[in-house]
C-alpha cells in the first residue's frame, strides 16, 4: 500500500505488506491508525466520520509550522490475485483513490479510471463489502457487540457475499415500482380511452352537418373579401396620381435649394481658403516684428561681449614654486631611502639570531616539564587507588547495612500480604452468595419489564391509531367546508333573480323554484334538466307582478331573469300516459306544487337513455328526463357528459354537504375523547413501565456492583498472592546478595593495607630553564622593534621623495593651459566682433518684410468682408426656400402613409385570404369578384356538398348570407371537423394500448420470479454461513472463556430471510447472559469471538484489526494470539498493537513514528526470515 499526502503520511510511503500477521507498532498519536484510516478510505467509505475527521477534505495533509499543506491526497492498494479470488483478468491488481482539495476525487483499477461502484462490487464477491466487517478500528468492538441484531446480520452476509445478490433484488424491486406506475397509467389511459371514444362519435355526426354550412360561409366570406380588395385597390391608385403632383412641385424647390447652397458652399469655399491666409498674413507680421526686436538685443550683446574680450591684455602668469627645485630635493630623499633599506639587511640577520635562540631554550624547558609531569601523574594514580580502595571499602560496608534493612522490610511485607490473601479468601466466597442470591431474584423482575413492555407498547399504538383518526376527520371536515362555502357562494350568483331576491322593489315574490321544491335523492341531475333555466326563476303571485319584475330588472340595468306565474289548480298529470313514471312524482312541494306539475305535465323519467327510446318509441308525445340528466323528445335530445350545475343540483349538494358535516363534526368529538381516554391510560402504564424498569435497572446495578466487587475481591487475591510470592524471592535473592558482599569487604580492606607511600620530585633545575627562556624571548623583542622601526623610516622618505616629484609634474602641466586659454580668449573676440556686424544687415532687411506684410494683411481683411456680406444674404433664401420643401415633404409623407396603410389593409387582406382559405387576390377576383354570379349549397342523399341555381352578387345579400351561416354555426356549438379521424386513432391507440398493457403484467410476473430466486439464494447463502459462524462462534467462545457458554441465536427462525442475530454470552462462574453486565474485557472477547467466527467460516484475503487486545490481560491475550495465529493460515492479518506479545508472533513489524515536522515516518523489520537466520 502506497501513501502519499494522506492525513500524517505527507512525503511518499510504501507499505509492503508481508504474508501472515504483520503488527504496526509506535507511540500514540505517530499515526498508527492512518493506516488503517487509509485502508478503509482505498476501499470507498464515504463517511468522514469513519476515518475521524469533521469533513472528507480532512484526509488530505494539512501541514504544520515546518511544512506547507497539500492539495491532494492518494492511496494504493495492490492486492495479490494469483488465486482468482477477485473476478478480475489480472494476477496482481491494484486499487487506488484521489482526493483533491475542491472536492473532486477519482478511483482507478490498474490505472483506468473507475467508478466507486465498480471497486465495491469487485471487492464484495471476496467478503470485503460496504460493511467493512474486515476492518476493525479502535473503539469498534463495544459497537460491534452492542450492535442491533439487523447490523450482526449484516457482518455475516458481507462475510458471505450475499451483498450482490440483495443489490440485484433491490434492482428488480425498482424494476417492479417503475412498471407498477406505468401499469396503472397504462390501465389509467385506457378507461380514458374507452371514455373518450363515446362522445367522438357524436362529435363526427355534428362535424357532418357543420359541412354544408361551412361552405356557405366560405363562399359568402371569399366574395366579400374579393368585392373589399377591388374597392381598396381603386382608391390606392387615385392617392398614387394625388402623391405625383405634389412629387414634381418637390422637385423644383429642391432643385432651387440645390443652387443656393452650391452657392453658399462656394462662398464658404473662398472664405476657407482666404481666411488661413489672413491669419498667417497677421502672425508673418507679428513674427517679423518678434523677430527685429530678437536681432536688436543680439547686436548689443555681441558688440558688448567684444569690448570685453579686447581690454584683457593677457592672462597672468602662474606664481606656483620652480619645478627645478622640486626635482633636486626629491634626488635627495631618494639617497636617504637607499641607505636606510641597507641598515634593514643588518636587523634582519640580529633578529633570526634571537629567534633560533629562543626556540631552543624552549624545547629543553619542554622536555623537563613533560618529565616533571610524568613523576606527578605516577603520584596521583597512586593515591587516587587509594582512595578509590577506601570509597569501595566503605560503599561495601553501606550495602550490606541496607541489605539488612531490607530483609528486614521485605519480611514484615510478606505477612502483611498473606494477611491480605486470607481476607481476600473470605470476602470472595461472600460475594459469590450474594451474587447467586440477586441472579434468583431478577427472574421476577424480567417478567414484570417485559409486561409492563408490552402494555406500554400496545397502549401507544392504540393512541397513536386514534390521533391519525383525528387528523384524517379533521383533514375531511376541513374540505367539506371549504366545499360547501364554494357551493354556498356559488348558488349566490349576480344575475337578475338573485339581485329580485336580495331586493325585491315592490315585487311580491313567492321565492326561488330551488328553494321551494324538495327532490328525492337521486334525481337532482333529471330534475335540472328538465326544468333547464326555469331551475333559476323566481315565482310571483299573478301576472303583474311578473311583468313588474321585468321592468324593474330593464331600468335598473340589473339583468334577466326567468319569472313564474303561480295559478293554483292546475295540474298537469294528465298528459302522462298510464304505465309510465311521471318525473313530478319525484318533486315535492308545499307552495308551488302545481306549478311544477304544470310545468312537467309531460315529463317523465328513465334509468337510462336506451330505455328513454324505448318509452319514445311508444309514446312519441311525451318528453323523457334519465337519472344522469339527458333530456329527449321526439325531435330532440340533450345531455352528454357533466355540464355546469344548476342551483337545484347546488342545494341538493349543500344539504348533502350540511348533513356530512355533522357527521364527522360527531366524530370528531368521540375522537377527541377517545384520545384523552387513551393519553390517561398510556400515561398510567408508562408509570407502571418506568417502576419497572427502575427495579429492573437496580437489580441490574445491583448484580453489576456485586460483579464488579466480586472482580475486584478475585484481583486482590491474586495481587495478594503474586505479592506474596514476589517477597519471598525478594528476600531470598537479598540474602545471597549479603554473603556476596561480606566476601568482596574482606578482600578489599587487605589490598588496602598493602599500598605503600610515594616520593615528590625536584623542581631546581625547570626554574633554570624558565629563566633562560625568558631572557632569550626578551632579546628577540628587541631585535624585532629594531626591524620594524628601520622599515617604517624607509617608508616615510619614500612617500615625501614622490610627494615633491608629483608637485614638480603638475606646475609644468598648469603654465601649458595658460597658454591655450589667452588664445582662446583673442578668438572669441574677433568672433563677437562679426556677429555684431552681421546682425545690422539682418535689421534693414527685415525692415523690408515688414511693410510688405502690413500690405497683404490689409487686403485680405478687405476681401473678408465683402464676401460675409454676400454670404448672409444667400443664406436667408436657403432658408425661406427649405420652410417651402418641409412642407411639401410633409404632404408627401402624410400620403404616403395613408398609401401605407391602404397597402397595409390590402395586404392585410390577402394574408388574411391567403391564411384562412389558402388562395392569392387574382384567384380571389377571377373567380369570386362581383362580376360573378353566386351559388347555393346543399347536401345530397350521398352526404356530398353540391351546388344548384345561380344568381348576381349583392354585397347587402352576401352580408346577410354570412350572417346566417354564422348564426348556425353558433347553434351547432363546438364543432371538432377532425372527429373521424380522431375517433379511428384513439381505436388504434386502445388496441396498442392494451397490448402494452399485456407486456407489462407479463414482465411483472418475471420480476416476481427473480426476486423470489434471489430469496430462495439469499436465505441459503446466509443460513449455510450463520450455521457455520454459530458453530465456530461456540468453540472459539469456549476457548476464550474455558468453562464459559457462548451462541448465536436467530431472533426470527421462522422467518430467516429477515431475521436478525442475536448473542447470548455466559462467562465461566457467572449465570448472566445480559451482555450490557459483562466487564470491559468480557465485552471485548465476545467481540473478538464473533469476529473470529466469521473470519472462519468465510475467509477473507485480509484482516485489520487496530488496538484489538488492549483491553486484555495476559492470560486472555494468550488465548487470543493462539486464535491469531490460527487465521494466519487462511487470511493475512495487520495488527496495530501496542502489546508486546502480540509483536513476538508477528511475521513482520512496521515501525510508525513522528518526526519533528509533523509528518509520519515508517521503518519495517520481517521477523520470520531474521529469525530463521
Amino acid at each position: 500500500m502506497t501513501l502519499k499526502g494522506f492525513k500524517s503520511f505527507a512525503s511518499s510511503t510504501t507499505l509492503r505488506l508481508e504474508p501472515g500477521i504483520t503488527c504496526v507498532v509506535g507511540p500514540n498519536g505517530s499515526g498508527k491508525s492512518n493506516v488503517v484510516d487509509a485502508l478503509t478510505w482505498v476501499m470507498g467509505e464515504q463517511g468522514a466520520k469513519s476515518l475521524r475527521g469533521g469533513k472528507m477534505e480532512d484526509v488530505i495533509f494539512a501541514g504544520t509550522s515546518g511544512r506547507a499543506p497539500l492539495g491532494r491526497a492518494e492511496v494504493s492498494l495492490t492486492i495479490d490475485n494469483t488465486d482468482g479470488a477477485l473476478p478480475i483478468d489480472y494476477t496482481e491488481v491494484t486499487i487506488s483513490r484521489i482526493l483533491f482539495r475542491n472536492g473532486q476525487s477519482e478511483y482507478q483499477i490498474n490505472g483506468e479510471a473507475s467508478r466507486l461502484l465498480d471497486i465495491q462490487e469487485l471487492l464484495s464477491d471476496s467478503g470485503i463489502g460496504r460493511e467493512m466487517h474486515v476492518i476493525v478500528g479502535q473503539g469498534q468492538l463495544d459497537a460491534i457487540l452492542m450492535a442491533t441484531p439487523e447490523e450482526r446480520r449484516g457482518f455475516i452476509e458481507e462475510a458471505a457475499g450475499v451483498l450482490k445478490h440483495r443489490k440485484r433484488k433491490e434492482k428488480a424491486l425498482r424494476k417492479l415500482d417503475s412498471m407498477q406506475a406505468n401499469m396503472a397509467r397504462v390501465q389509467d389511459l385506457t378507461v380514458e380511452l374507452r371514455r373518450q371514444l363515446r362522445p367522438l362519435g357524436k362529435q363526427a355526426e355534428v362535424a357532418k352537418k357543420a359541412a354544408t354550412i361551412q361552405a356557405d360561409l366560405r363562399d359568402a366570406k371569399l366574395r366579400l373579401f374579393a368585392d373589399d380588395f377591388i374597392s381598396m385597390s381603386r382608391t390606392l391608385d387615385a392617392e398614387v396620381a394625388d402623391e405625383t403632383a405634389l412629387r414634381e412641385k418637390r422637385a423644383e424647390v429642391d432643385k432651387e435649394l440645390e443652387t443656393i447652397r452650391m452657392r453658399e458652399e462656394t462662398l464658404d469655399a473662398q472664405s476657407a481658403f482666404e481666411t488661413p491666409m489672413l491669419v498667417q498674413a497677421q502672425e508673418t507680421y507679428y513674427q517679423l516684428n518678434s523677430l527685429r526686436e530678437k536681432f536688436r538685443g543680439t547686436q548689443s550683446l555681441a558688440q558688448e561681449r567684444s569690448r570685453f574680450l579686447n581690454e584683457e591684455a593677457e592672462e597672468a602668469r602662474s606664481a606656483g614654486r620652480d619645478p627645478e627645485s622640486l626635482d633636486k630635493e626629491a634626488q635627495g630623499l631618494r639617497q636617504e631611502e637607499n641607505d636606510l633599506r641597507n641598515s634593514i639587511n643588518d636587523a634582519r640577520a640580529a633578529l633570526e639570531l634571537a629567534t633560533t635562540a629562543l626556540v631552543s631554550a624552549e624545547h629543553s624547558l619542554k622536555i623537563d616539564e613533560d618529565k616533571i609531569a610524568a613523576a606527578m601523574r605516577a603520584i596521583a594514580d597512586a593515591r587516587e587507588g587509594t582512595a578509590r580502595q577506601e570509597g569501595h571499602i566503605k560503599s561495601l560496608q553501606a550495602r550490606l547495612e541496607a541489605i539488612a534493612e531490607e530483609i528486614a522490610r521485605l519480611t514484615k511485607a510478606r505477612d502483611e500480604a498473606q494477611q491480605r490473601v486470607d481476607n481476600a479468601s473470605r470476602e470472595y466466597a461472600s460475594f459469590e452468595l450474594e451474587i447467586a442470591s440477586a441472579d434468583s431474584g431478577e427472574l421476577g423482575l424480567d417478567s414484570a419489564f417485559e409486561n409492563a413492555k408490552s402494555s406500554l407498547d400496545s397502549s401507544k399504538a392504540h393512541l397513536a391509531t386514534l390521533v391519525d383518526s383525528e387528523r384524517a376527520a379533521d383533514r375531511e371536515r376541513n374540505a367539506v367546508e371549504s366545499k360547501l362555502e364554494a357551493m354556498k357562494m356559488t348558488s349566490q350568483n349576480r344575475d337578475g333573480a338573485s339581485a329580485l331576491m336580495r331586493d325585491s322593489r315592490g315585487v311580491h315574490i313567492l321565492g326561488s323554484v330551488a328553494s321551494l321544491i324538495e327532490i328525492d335523492n337521486g334525481w337532482e341531475s333529471a330534475a335540472a334538466a328538465a326544468l333547464g333555466n326555469l331551475a333559476d326563476a323566481i315565482v310571483v303571485s299573478d301576472l303583474s307582478s311578473a311583468v313588474t319584475a321585468l321592468t324593474t330588472l330593464r331600468d335598473q340595468n340589473l339583468g334577466q331573469a326567468d319569472v313564474l306565474v303561480f295559478e293554483p289548480g292546475n295540474n298537469g298529470n294528465s298528459n302522462i300516459p298510464a304505465g309510465l313514471s311521471p318525473l313530478s312524482s319525484h318533486i315535492r312541494s308545499h307552495s308551488i306544487g302545481d306549478l311544477i306539475s304544470s310545468l312537467l305535465a309531460s315529463t317523465v323519467v328513465a334509468d337510462n337513455a336506451r330505455d328513454a327510446e324505448a318509452i319514445l318509441r311508444s309514446h312519441p308525445s311525451v318528453t323523457v328526463v334519465t337519472r344522469d340528466g339527458d333530456v329527449v323528445t321526439k325531435h330532440r335530445a340533450r345531455g352528454g357528459s357533466k355540464s355546469s350545475s344548476s342551483l337545484i343540483e347546488i342545494k341538493a349538494l349543500i344539504e348533502s354537504l350540511e348533513t356530512k358535516l355533522t357527521e364527522i363534526n360527531h366524530t370528531c368529538d368521540r375522537l377527541k375523547f377517545e384520545i384523552v381516554t387513551a393519553t390517561t391510560q398510556v400515561a398510567d402504564r408508562q408509570s407502571t413501565f418506568d417502576v419497572a424498569l427502575s427495579k429492573l435497572n437496580e437489580s441490574d446495578a445491583r448484580i453489576a456492583s456485586i460483579t464488579e466487587q466480586l472482580a475486584v475481591s478475585g484481583q486482590n487475591m491474586k495481587s495478594a498472592l503474586a505479592e506474596v510470592e514476589r517477597l519471598n524471592t525478594s528476600i531470598n535473592e537479598a540474602s545471597a546478595a549479603k554473603s556476596r558482599d561480606e566476601g568482596e569487604l574482606v578482600i578489599a580492606q587487605n589490598q588496602l593495607n598493602q599500598q605503600g607511600a610515594v616520593a615528590e620530585p625536584d623542581h631546581t633545575f625547570t626554574e633554570n630553564l624558565r629563566n633562560a627562556v625568558s631572557l632569550a624571548r626578551t632579546t628577540e623583542v628587541e631585535a624585532r622593534l629594531a626591524m620594524r622601526t628601520i622599515e617604517e623610516r624607509v617608508d616615510s622618505v619614500a612617500a615625501r621623495a614622490k610627494a615633491l616629484e608629483d608637485s614638480a609634474r603638475n606646475e609644468r602641466e598648469a603654465s601649458e593651459r595658460a597658454i591655450v586659454r589667452r588664445g582662446a580668449r583673442a578668438r572669441a573676440a574677433v568672433i563677437s566682433q562679426a556677429i555684431a556686424e552681421s546682425a545690422y544687415e539682418v535689421l534693414i532687411h527685415i525692415e523690408r518684410s515688414i511693410a510688405k506684410a502690413a500690405t497683404e494683411r490689409a487686403r485680405l481683411e478687405e476681401s473678408r468682408t465683402a464676401r460675409d456680406g454676400e454670404t448672409l444674404t444667400v443664406r436667408s433664401r436657403g432658408r425661406e426656400l427649405t420652410t417651402e420643401l418641409e412642407q411639401l415633404t410633409s404632404s408627401v409623407h402624410k400620403d404616403e402613409i395613408a398609401r401605407a396603410e391602404q397597402r397595409m389593409r390590402i395586404e392585410t387582406l390577402e394574408n388574411k385570404t391567403m391564411e384562412e382559405f389558402g388562395i392569392d387576390t387574382q384567384t380571389l377576383v377571377s373567380e369570386y369578384g362581383p362580376d360573378k354570379d353566386v351559388p347555393t349549397f346543399f347536401e345530397n342523399e350521398a352526404g356530398e356538398i353540391v351546388t344548384t341555381e345561380l344568381i348576381p352578387y349583392r354585397r347587402d345579400q352576401q352580408e346577410k348570407r354570412l350572417a346566417s351561416a354564422e348564426r348556425s354555426l353558433t347553434l351547432l356549438g363546438k364543432i371538432n371537423p377532425l372527429a373521424l379521424e380522431e375517433f379511428s386513432t384513439l381505436e388504434e391507440r386502445l388496441k396498442f394500448l392494451a397490448e402494452q398493457l399485456e407486456d407489462l403484467k407479463n414482465t411483472k410476473k418475471d420480476l416476481l420470479d427473480i426476486i423470489k430466486e434471489v430469496d430462495d439464494r439469499v436465505q441459503s447463502i446466509f443460513m449455510e454461513a450463520y450455521e457455520e459462524t454459530a458453530k465456530h462462534f461456540e468453540d472459539i467462545f469456549s476457548r476464550l472463556f474455558p468453562g464459559g457458554d457462548g451462541r448465536l441465536i436467530l431472533t426470527d427462525p421462522d422467518n430467516p430471510l429477515i431475521s436478525g442475530v442475536d448473542v447470548e454470552a455466559r462467562p465461566p462462574g457467572k449465570r448472566i447472559k445480559r451482555l450490557s453486565l459483562l466487564s470491559g474485557g468480557e465485552k471485548s472477547l465476545t467481540a473478538v469471538a464473533m469476529l473470529v467466527a466469521i473470519f472462519k467460516a468465510r475467509p477473507s484475503p485480509f484482516y485489520v484489526l487496530d488496538e484489538v487486545e488492549a483491553a486484555l490481560d495476559d492470560t486472555n491475550l494468550g488465548r487470543l494470539l493462539v486464535i491469531f495465529e490460527e487465521l494466519r493460515a487462511t487470511s493475512q492479518l495487520i495488527i496495530i498493537t501496542h502489546q508486546k506479545r502480540t509483536m513476538e508472533i508477528a511475521d513482520a513489524l512496521y515501525g510508525v513514528t513522528m518526526r519533528g515536522d509533523g509528518v509520519t515516518e515508517v521503518i519495517s523489520q520481517r521477523l520470520r526470515e531474521s529469525d530463521a537466520s
